[in-house]
């Protein structure tokens, strides 16, 4: 049987070949980040993928908008925030969503994964919330990713 490692590889270069232009990629290194992270994460890390699981789990956005939100933020060096890692970080794994036949079907999948990694940190959402609102996110996502207004 493949390793959790092994099933995120596979994962990973299936979606880099996707030909989808909304990068789901980006919600696989997010969901595999958060539910792997331990003491020796960087904050920046589980910070980023806390953001993507909650935009892409609550808002409904893409990897790419996602990505682009990442880069804006990371534009300006600053202290960021040191998560509680939860115990349980979620139902669903790499494997899990590796298991699922290729297509429709595995995208599926990794929404499943995201909305399961995201669930898992409920006690961070907030922080998370809090985090683009200080950072003027919320206001500002809408013309980020070309949309007149944010669900």
């Amino acid at each position: 049987m493949a390793s959790e490692q092994d099933a995120y590889d596979e994962l990973r270069c299936y979606t880099l070949a996707h030909r989808d232009p909304s990068f789901i990629h980006q919600h696989v290194v997010d969901a595999f980040t958060a539910q792997h992270a331990d003491a020796q994460t960087k904050p920046i890390a589980l910070t980023f993928s806390l953001i993507g699981l909650y935009l892409a789990v609550e808002k409904q956005i893409s990897g790419r908008h996602v990505q682009r939100v990442h880069m804006q933020l990371a534009r300006h060096k600053r202290p960021w925030p040191i998560f509680a890692l939860p115990l349980k970080r979620g139902s669903i794994t790499a494997l899990d969503v590796m298991a699922v036949p290729e297509g429709r079907e595995r995208d599926k999948a990794i929404h499943a994964w995201c909305a399961s990694v995201w669930g898992a940190f409920h006690l961070s959402h907030q922080t998370v919330i809090d985090l683009l609102h200080q950072h003027g996110f919320q206001g500002r996502l809408a013309k980020l990713i070309g949309k007149s207004e944010i669900p």
